[in-house]
């Protein structure tokens, strides 16, 4: 039997070798490149989702002023509710722009109807959507918001029925 050298091994990587280096540091860099992580999407739904909860309990309480204003008379029916509402708005850290934290928002405040059963639907409704809107981005945000938002808009539907009752 005669002798056979060994077949030549070849210096330096092979091609298919090269190739799977490239296209795994193009998908490296195209990683990189394409937007936050998914903790740091996380943080940022949170943090909309709180300023939107804030901003929502904030216009609920311009609400309920407007109300307040127009139908002096349902002052102690609607006292314990706005100053949930305002409890919310501070949970959720509601600001105003000097960054201090106030009872009334710097927007211009809504008109309440007339009719006293009208205003107390019209709150109802609005506490209604609000309740509704915390309950749909629950699954949007991380777990202790989640709770914090489940909560108050548990809160919230309780409000709307309370209205509803106090409107008949």
């Amino acid at each position: 039997m005669p002798y056979s050298p060994p077949p030549r091994a070849r210096s330096g990587p092979r091609r298919r070798t090269l190739l799977a280096a490239l296209t795994g540091a193009g998908a490296l860099l195209t990683g990189c490149a394409s937007g936050p992580s998914p903790a740091e999407r996380a943080v940022s739904a949170a943090t909309r989702a709180r300023a939107r909860a804030a901003r929502d309990s904030a216009d609920l309480l311009t609400r309920y002023d407007a109300v307040l204003d127009a139908h002096p008379a349902l002052a102690d029916r609607l006292a314990p509710l706005r100053a949930a509402v305002a409890a919310h708005r501070d949970a959720f850290g509601g600001k105003d722009e000097s960054g201090t934290r106030t009872k009334k928002p710097t927007a211009p405040a809504p008109t309440a109807p007339a009719d006293r059963k009208d205003a107390l639907a019209s709150l109802a409704s609005a506490e209604r959507t609000v309740a509704d809107r915390r309950a749909g981005a629950l699954l949007e945000v991380p777990g202790d918001l989640a709770r914090l938002l489940a909560s108050v808009s548990a809160a919230g539907a309780a409000h709307a029925y309370l209205l509803t009752e106090a409107a008949k």
